[in-house]
């Protein structure tokens, strides 16, 4: 009896798939962040040097 009540804590544990749309989420989340970074530290200057072109024009 206690490997069959074994077995099922076992396959509980192996449907569980609470908080996996969460992990997902965050690894998402964490991507787009460090891409968002990326690309502020190469395009940074450049998008500054524009902006202060558009605004002495105006």
């Amino acid at each position: 009896m206690p490997s069959n009540a074994l077995a099922r804590v076992i396959a509980a544990i192996g449907r569980d798939e609470n908080g996996q749309g969460l992990a997902e989420y965050a690894l998402i989340l964490s991507l787009i962040a460090i891409v968002s970074i990326f690309a502020l530290l190469f395009l940074g200057s450049q998008i500054s040097a524009q902006l202060s072109v558009i605004g002495s024009s105006i």
